[in-house]
């Protein structure tokens, strides 16, 4: 009976690996709930004491600091506590646990740490969070979300993208009438290019003008030229398009003085002017100036028009996307006045950390740190403003080329005309000649 019976244990073994590692592949979830969470709770469990005492998070009931004779003397605290952890509790895509801090604990120093509990827990990232006064919410992530994203579902809206996915495996989306204004940071091939086509994919099929400003000749934007109202390839142009757009919120304002209202949304559908969405592609050709007075002129103005925009064009249906490979104060004071402008903030791998902190510091220190992290493997991948007001890591959703093109193809009869636009170009024509 023993050869038998041991024969039998390790087909059973067998059995249990081959139908483990198929779960893995096919039913990730699955198997996370099954075996992946159960191990991971109790190495959680069982670490958690030595990460705390290593890593500086427990306490002594006693003051460190104790009287011999005349003198003070200050020690590591003999018995300390470690502070208390709830039994971690399953998500879809990991673990979360909460730590109730002691008394001068901040959870800046639990932050420190999770580096440390990422490698006692052996999970992909750890997320610190302080969700009330007193309490520290630590979010594990079982592996990467974003390593091979799929694409989540989101309801359809006016003005509203769905990008891509979120690393907490929510949609990632771009709603412009909750946040009006965007800043998208990104060297080249990090993935800057594939999300404006992502999102000017999303936007095709809505009832909303695209004005695009390429000074790189067309060459990312005239792509999409079927769907666009208007497309510029120079700064000269721009010039003339970005005047007639604030001399057109000139007239939506007095259309909502008129009526009484603080927006054109709070206008009747049949008196409601188009909403406009504005995609700069790189910022650093409107801004940049060869020294001579006329480039000077054109920088300044472009600068000046773009702040407009940004200021009043929220509440009238005008929007910005402003993209660009480098964004620093080295562009002129009107690039730092228009990022106080938007909201929206997505930094993909940068060349110098000056970037990464022009478009998320002042949000989160934290979030330049991650954003400095991501490899130049890791094409979609960004930090961005998160829901909550925080950052969070995402993936855009590859959208090719051909599909991009395709999809405005498509949508070209929806392109409205823009004839303040068109009007300010056949002027420059008409002047060139």
């Amino acid at each position: 009976m023993g050869p038998i019976a041991l024969a039998f244990g390790l087909a059973a073994l067998a059995w249990v690996l081959v139908l483990g590692d198929l779960l893995r592949r096919h039913r990730p979830s699955w198997h996370w709930y099954l075996a992946g969470y159960p191990i991971a709770a109790l190495r959680v469990v069982f670490t958690w004491r030595k990460v705390a005492m290593l890593n500086d998070l427990s306490v002594s009931q006693r003051p460190p600091r104790g009287l011999l004779g005349d003198l003070v003397v200050k020690g590591d605290p003999l018995r300390p506590v470690v502070p208390r952890l709830s039994f971690p509790r399953v998500t879809r895509l990991g673990l979360t646990a909460t730590v109730r801090l002691h008394a001068g604990q901040t959870p800046a120093t639990y932050m420190k740490a999770a580096d440390a509990l990422v490698h006692a827990w052996k999970v992909h990232a750890v997320r610190v969070t302080s969700p009330e006064r007193g309490l520290v919410l630590l979010t594990a992530t079982a592996s990467d979300p974003l390593a091979s994203p799929g694409l989540a579902s989101a309801p359809a809206a006016l003005l509203s993208a769905l990008i891509g996915v979120l690393e907490s495996g929510g949609a990632w989306v771009m709603d412009l009438r909750l946040v009006p204004h965007w800043l998208i940071a990104g060297a080249t091939r990090s993935g800057k290019s594939t999300l404006l086509a992502r999102l000017i994919t999303q936007l095709a099929p809505q009832p909303v003008a695209l004005v695009g400003i390429d000074c790189k000749g067309g060459m990312e934007l005239g792509l999409f030229a079927d769907r666009l109202s208007a497309l510029t390839t120079c700064r000269r142009e721009a010039v003339a398009v970005l005047a007639a757009l604030v001399d057109d919120m000139q007239d939506r304002m007095r259309a909502c003085r008129t009526a009484g209202v603080r927006s054109i949304w709070e206008l009747p559908e049949k008196l409601r002017p188009i909403p406009v969405v504005v995609i700069v592609d790189e910022i650093a050709e409107l801004y940049l100036s060869d020294g001579r007075r006329e480039s000077k002129a054109e920088a300044e103005q472009c600068s000046t028009l773009l702040l407009r925009l940004a200021q009043l064009g929220a509440a009238l249906g005008m929007h910005l996307v402003v993209a660009g490979q480098r964004v620093g104060s080295d562009l002129g004071p009107g690039v730092t006045a228009l990022r106080a402008q938007l909201g929206g903030r997505i930094c993909h791998r940068v060349n110098d950390p000056g970037t990464a902190e022009m478009t998320l510091g002042d949000l989160n220190k934290d979030a330049v740190v991650v954003a400095q992290s991501i490899t130049a493997e890791e094409q979609g991948v960004a930090v961005c403003t998160g829901p909550d007001g925080g950052w969070i890591r995402a993936r855009s959703h590859l959208t090719t080329t051909e599909e991009a093109m395709a999809t405005a193809r498509k949508h070209a009869a929806l392109t409205p005309a823009l004839p303040a636009i068109d009007r300010a170009l056949a002027a420059l024509e008409g002047d060139d000649k």
